[in-house]
Order: C-alpha cells, then sequence, then structure tokens
C-alpha cells in the first residue's frame, strides 16, 4: 500500500469525545480500528490521560490500561494519548505515562502559549519515558500577539518530535498558514504539524496549504467530529489526496468508518453553523458556543449578539430600569409554551376573569396571543429568544399592552427588546429565590411573581415530556424547570398548575371545576 507524503494522525476519538463525554460503543470503536488498519493513516489518537475531574467523563478521557491493551491487541497503526497541560503537573507524568509504556507511541501536549516554558518541562520528562512527544500549541491566530512565547519555539529543538500550528478558533486563512510556518521553521528544526478547525470551512485548503508548505504531520477526524464546529473530515483529506495520485486508498474501509460516525452526527449535530462561523473570524472562544448550540435554546441572533458583546469587551449591549412594582398582586398565572395552554384557553381565561386579583406572567410568548385581550395586568419573560418570538407574535403590536421583564444586568447572551417595547421594558436586579440558573423562561417568571407579591401561582403550558419525544435538549429542561418548582415552594409559594403535567413538583388541578 502507497503511504502518504505526510504523516496523517487521526485524532477522532480524542476530539470527538467533546460530544459523547468520551464515551463510545465497543462496536464502534472495534470497526473504526478495523477500518483504520488498511488506510494510509500512520497514527491514532485515543483519547486524554487525565488527572482526576469533577463530573463523569468517560473511558477515552482516562484511557485505563485495559482499554490501552485492547486497542494495541487489534491496531496496526500508532497510537497517541494527549495531556492537557494545563491540568497536569511534572510530578503527574510518571503516574500517567508509565502504564503508557509498551501501549502507546506518542504523547502529544495541548499547549496555552503563556504556558510554554511550564510544557517544555514536561516534554523532557515524557522524553525520557521512550515516547514520541508532540507539542499542540493552541490559539495560532493570536501567536503574534504572545511576544514572549515566540522567543521560546527554539527551545522545542531536541525535546519534541513535532511542533503542532494548531487553528484553535477555525478563523485562520491560507496566508495566516504560510506566515506561520515560515515564522516556526525559522526557529527550529522539529517537525511541523497543522490542526485545523472547520469554522470558516477552509480546514481543507489551510492543511493542503501546510503540506505544500512543508508540514510533516496534519490531523483529521472522521466526518470532522470534533469540538465545537469540529475538524478537517480524515475522509476528505484521504480523497483529496488520492484524488492527487499521492496515496492508495480502500474506499470500501473509508466508506465503513465513515458510516459509523455518521450516524452518531444525526445525533449530536456537529459541524459549522453560523454562530461557529462569527467565532471563529473574529477568534473567540467555541467552547461556551458549543454549549449554547447544543444544550440551551437560544437563538442563533442571541449567540451571535454575545459574540459580539465578548469581541467588544462589553458585559451587555443595552440595560433598563429596574423593575419595582408598587402594584402588589396575590395571584399569578404563568403561561409556559406548551399545548394545553392553548387547548384550555377558553376555561383559563375564564378563570383569570372570574377573579379580583391575578396577574397573568408569560414565561413564553409562544402562547400569548389568545390571552391578550384579557385586561388583567400582563408580563412578558424576555428570557433567550423571547423579544424576537413577541415580535413575530404580535407583529405591528397593535394588541400588545404589558409589561416586559428582563434577567439581572449583565445578561451573557446580551440583549434584544422589540424597538416598539423599550418604554415598556424592566429588568430584575437578581433571581434571588434559586441558586439553579437566574435567566431562563420559568426563572425569571417565578422572580416576577415574587417581585409583584403574588402568594399563589397556577401555572399552565408545562405539560412536561412524553417518553417518545424526549431529547437531550428537552430532558435538560425538564429536570430543571422541575427543580425551580421544588425551589419556589421552599422559598413559600404556593404553586400547581391548571392542566395536565408531567412535573413531580406541580400539584396538578383541574381548571374545569374552578368555573362556576
Amino acid at each position: 500500500m502507497m503511504t502518504s507524503p505526510i504523516k496523517i494522525l487521526d485524532c477522532t476519538l480524542r476530539d470527538g469525545g467533546y460530544y459523547t463525554n468520551w464515551d463510545f460503543s465497543k462496536e464502534l470503536v472495534n470497526s473504526y480500528i478495523q477500518a483504520f488498519n488498511e488506510l494510509p493513516v500512520e497514527y491514532l489518537e485515543i483519547g486524554y490521560r487525565s488527572n482526576k475531574m469533577n463530573g463523569y467523563l468517560g473511558q477515552y478521557f482516562y484511557c485505563p490500561v485495559y482499554l490501552m491493551e485492547g486497542l494495541k491487541n487489534i491496531s496496526n497503526r500508532k497510537l497517541v494519548v494527549i495531556l492537557d497541560e494545563k491540568d497536569v503537573r511534572l510530578e503527574n507524568v510518571d503516574t500517567l505515562l508509565k502504564p503508557c509504556v509498551g501501549l502507546i507511541d506518542m504523547v502529544r501536549i495541548a499547549i496555552d502559549p503563556k504556558n510554554f516554558k511550564r510544557a517544555l518541562l514536561l516534554a523532557v520528562a515524557i522524553k525520557k519515558l521512550g515516547f514520541e512527544v508532540g507539542f499542540n500549541v493552541m490559539y495560532m491566530s493570536k501567536w503574534p500577539e504572545q511576544k514572549e512565547f515566540l522567543t521560546l519555539i527554539k527551545e522545542v529543538n531536541g525535546i519534541a518530535d513535532y511542533f503542532y500550528m494548531v487553528d484553535s478558533y477555525g478563523g485562520i486563512y491560507p496566508n495566516d498558514v504560510k506566515y506561520t510556518y515560515e515564522l516556526v521553521k525559522e526557529q527550529t528544526n522539529v517537525k511541523i504539524g497543522f490542526h485545523g478547525h472547520n469554522n470558516l470551512e477552509l480546514a481543507l485548503i489551510n492543511t493542503l496549504t501546510a503540506i505544500e508548505c512543508g508540514a510533516n504531520i496534519v490531523d483529521a477526524t472522521v466526518t470532522g467530529m470534533g469540538r465545537g464546529a469540529g475538524n478537517l473530515k480524515t475522509e476528505l483529506l484521504l480523497t483529496a489526496l488520492h484524488a492527487k495520485g499521492q496515496i492508495e486508498l480502500d474506499f470500501n474501509a473509508l466508506a465503513n468508518v465513515v458510516d459509523g460516525f455518521s450516524k452518531l452526527q444525526t445525533t449530536y449535530e456537529w459541524g459549522t453553523n453560523l454562530p461557529y462561523m462569527v467565532s471563529g473570524a473574529n477568534s473567540l472562544p467555541q467552547k461556551e458556543v458549543m454549549d449554547w448550540v447544543s444544550k440551551r435554546y437560544y437563538s442563533f441572533n442571541s449567540i451571535i449578539r454575545a459574540l459580539h458583546n465578548q469581541k467588544a469587551g462589553v458585559e451587555d449591549n443595552l440595560r433598563f430600569p429596574i423593575f419595582n412594582s408598587k402594584t402588589k398582586i396575590k395571584k399569578a398565572i404563568i403561561l409556559g409554551g406548551g399545548p394545553t395552554a392553548v387547548d384550555h384557553a377558553m376555561a383559563i381565561k375564564l378563570f383569570i376573569e372570574a377573579q379580583n386579583d391575578i396577574c397573568l406572567i408569560h414565561a413564553s410568548a409562544k402562547n400569548a396571543f389568545p390571552y391578550s385581550t384579557l385586561s388583567v395586568p400582563q408580563y412578558y419573560c424576555l428570557a433567550g429568544n423571547e423579544g424576537q418570538r413577541l415580535s413575530t407574535v404580535f407583529n405591528e403590536f397593535d394588541s400588545f399592552n404589558g409589561i416586559c421583564i428582563l434577567p439581572p444586568y449583565p445578561r451573557k447572551m446580551g440583549t434584544y427588546v422589540p424597538d416598539k417595547v423599550i418604554q415598556s421594558t424592566y429588568e430584575l436586579t437578581d433571581v434571588h429565590y434559586t441558586t439553579i440558573v437566574k435567566d431562563t423562561h420559568t426563572s425569571l417568571a417565578i422572580q416576577t411573581a415574587i417581585e409583584l407579591g403574588v402568594e399563589e401561582i397556577f401555572v399552565t403550558g408545562y405539560d412536561g415530556y412524553g417518553e417518545s419525544n424526549v431529547g437531550t435538549k428537552e430532558q435538560e429542561l425538564f429536570i430543571e424547570n422541575d427543580l425551580l418548582f421544588h425551589d419556589a415552594k421552599i422559598y413559600g409559594l404556593i404553586i400547581s398548575s391548571l392542566t395536565p403535567t408531567r412535573y413531580k413538583n406541580l400539584v396538578a388541578e383541574s381548571v374545569y371545576d374552578k368555573l362556576n
């Protein structure tokens, strides 16, 4: 089999672990290993070796000995682990790496340029154990700002086997690759590598540019699976090199490994999108973007506004008067976004109209329109994407008659309020009844009720989810809301649901038994 003119390292199991919490099925990994036994890729990075961390992280984050032994037995490729320099100290090296001797061929170190000196000491200790050593120096697009680091690059001579330029933000261009390659090459005789992220979909051209410059090793992952927007696709790199006549390629083996990870992609949805493009173009960290995109209900507008605020160095882009209601109201209905708020709207409106001292708090504007003609005080919680939703529901705002409430300043996603309701918008000073979360629809709605002096809360539209339609996002939201209802009761509020609900901390009553 013809080998690649440069060395290729596939780091799917390590970089892809950011989506799976470093757990992969045995069947998928076996298929992965068997496929790469037939592909022109020299190194497979199987995961991290790490000290104990808080929370659950899977086996490919720790790479226990039995796992390394099992992979060594079935793989004919060189195996690699990586250390995250910020979490590893010199005294940890023997504990982490002596068990790897004979099982692992290369140890790479993920390095923040500001900690480069510390990484050099780690590398010396790693080299003494007999491993190849790779320096993965992050934040390539910001290297020109790291003056001290640039003077230290030459120190890797005789210590590292590979010096990687890592485009952590996925925002560099081919000219940046050429410039940085020459900068490194002038100072060291160590072989140079490149690791590209794909925020701007430039990972392939940047990698090919690095190869043209003379890079000795490059990274890729199957289907581009990797943190945030992901990486160069291994299958794309191999196909491009094959088309150039530089490698032979078993497309059946390649298709087999791609098929397995493509199924995962339908679940975790890695790959670039507009927020990742903005973060890459502006060299902004994508850790938060990944969380916002995959776990929370934030709109792309909200995410991009937050990124622009980060770039501008401001906490938030708007500020409003503090909500300090002189009016005190005994009862409130909190209206959620579930179908029951619409299905039972007639009965709920009759119930509201029969009360003397009640208000309506819209945790979500999704179901607001059927209730817009009611004469009771109405409050709209502008959490997450609710500013845009309010504009959609009320269009020209001709029928809007309410007060908008924002989470406390600063809001991590920045702030959007429709122009026509700015004069009717206020922000809370704090959400103090809970420590769980302070900027969601439910936490904001309950705190608004508290600010109004409400003693009894009725909710509708908080249906919960059936087992057949609970995804990760829905499950997290369900758990979070249930904890918020629990904290509201501990705080002293009487809280119940007028319509069917699956929340265990909501007592389900019937709106119909309250009607005459």
